[in-house]
């Protein structure tokens, strides 16, 4: 793979060159000359108005593998995530079996090679997700889990989060709240609030998610464990860890890409595919989440990519599964929300992967390509150019302004 990216403005903060107009030359896999005009008889690709970036890095992606392929596979995601500009993701455990086991964490890892994207799967926090019993942490982690989180299911025994914590501090790994109490949020389908009462639906309130943040900060506290929060949604939720990162608590946050754009007045025309958890909230919940990421209380954005088939989305709103395939409209959705491309590359590319402990990719010479190049063009979202195996996602058929030009990683190039 020998390429030479010409005249694009490089968004790196690491490098010499951030800020720069140059060309770029890759060649066999690595970056091997940076210059403002650099002349070589190899395929050129244009980019003038573009930015070229670290690749993006998603904390929160659910995949078919292991179990529920009809959903996504490997190789259909891996497509998705490269046209959405990630050349990495985190996995969450939503699988069936559940990624509870050293065994399970080796076979995704091996099904993972030789993919343009890298895939690092997460163990479960407890085995089979069923919040009773701490799976194997340790056995995951020296196989190669990256982090531990019960995926979509709430741990709601505060005992069990405490061992988790204790246990996964010994060997410094991090533990991922999904903060919901269940016993709150019930079997509610939308935000509690002004669209729930006009709909007739029963809504979550914003305290199920708040208070669940409240126990797992006390337990982060008393334990001295490396917490990260994921998919955040309320302006309160913003606060409470504005708090505890003052007091000097190891705990990270991220929020979903859609609630930084979309309300709960989406949900007008009882649409499933605009039915997700946690909920869409309100302007002022958006307005705090905008502003958290600001002010660097919300350290990363995520796609929580959740492909449904459509049975389980073509359906009444009240028995619809939650959850829409973002992988590819999590950039379109960060202009939307007003986010400068220096910003997109922080939350996307840089804290992403430092929560996780991983090495952020380096424009510079002799590193290793792993790149995007984007810019703010307009394109229509179609059934044609979606790359997911599913395709409940609301921004189908829609225009969208956040266009991914060329995606390289591993050796590898995808071009769209």
């Amino acid at each position: 793979m020998n390429i030479l990216i010409k005249s694009s403005t490089i968004v790196d903060p690491t490098s010499e060159f951030n800020g720069k107009t140059a060309d770029v030359l890759i060649e066999n896999g690595k970056i091997t000359k940076i210059a403002s005009s650099i002349q070589a008889d190899v395929e050129q690709i244009d980019g003038k108005g573009k930015y070229l970036a670290p690749g993006f890095f998603d904390l929160h992606a659910n995949l078919g593998e292991i179990g529920v392929e009809t959903k996504e596979d490997f190789i259909t995601g891996s497509a998705a995530a490269a046209a959405g500009g990630f050349t990495g993701l985190g996995m969450m455990p939503n699988t069936d079996p559940a990624v509870d086991s050293k065994s399970q964490v080796e076979y995704l890892k091996n099904r993972a090679k030789g993919l343009l994207v890298d895939i690092y799967p997460y163990g479960t926090i407890s085995q089979k997700r069923e919040g009773k019993d701490l799976a194997e942490l340790y056995d995951m982690t020296n196989s190669g889990a990256i982090a531990f989180s019960d995926g979509n299911v709430p741990v709601q025994d505060a005992g069990l989060m405490e061992r988790a914590m204790l246990y996964a501090k010994g060997f410094d790994a991090l533990v991922i709240s999904y903060p919901e109490d269940k016993s709150i949020a019930g079997k509610a389908k939308m935000n509690e609030g002004a669209m729930s009462t006009y709909l007739g639906m029963k809504g979550i309130p914003n305290i199920a998610e708040e208070l669940m943040i409240v126990r797992d900060l006390y337990l982060a506290e008393y334990t001295d464990a490396k917490l990260h929060f994921t998919t955040i949604s309320t302006a309160h939720a913003v606060e409470l860890i504005k708090q505890a990162k003052k007091k000097g608590l190891k705990v990270t946050c991220d929020v979903a890409a859609h609630h930084l754009v979309l309300t709960e007045d989406a949900l007008v025309d009882f649409d499933s595919n605009y039915k997700v958890k946690p909920p869409l909230r309100t302007k002022a919940d958006v307005k705090a989440l905008l502003k958290g990421i600001q002010d660097g209380v919300i350290d990363a954005v995520v796609s929580q990519h959740t492909p449904q088939e459509i049975e389980f989305k073509a359906v009444e709103f009240e028995i619809a599964t939650y959850g829409m395939v973002a992988l590819q409209t999590v950039l379109p959705l960060l202009i939307k929300a007003g986010l400068k491309p220096e910003q997109i590359v922080e939350k996307l590319s840089v804290k992403s992967r430092e929560i996780l402990g991983l090495a952020v990719p380096e424009i510079t010479e002799g590193a290793l390509a792993n790149l995007v190049l984007f810019d703010d063009s307009a394109w229509t979202y179609t059934a044609k150019n979606n790359y997911s195996k599913s395709s409940n996602s609301p921004f189908i058929g829609k225009e969208l302004k956040g266009k991914v030009w060329v995606t390289i990683n591993n050796g590898q190039i995808a071009v769209f």
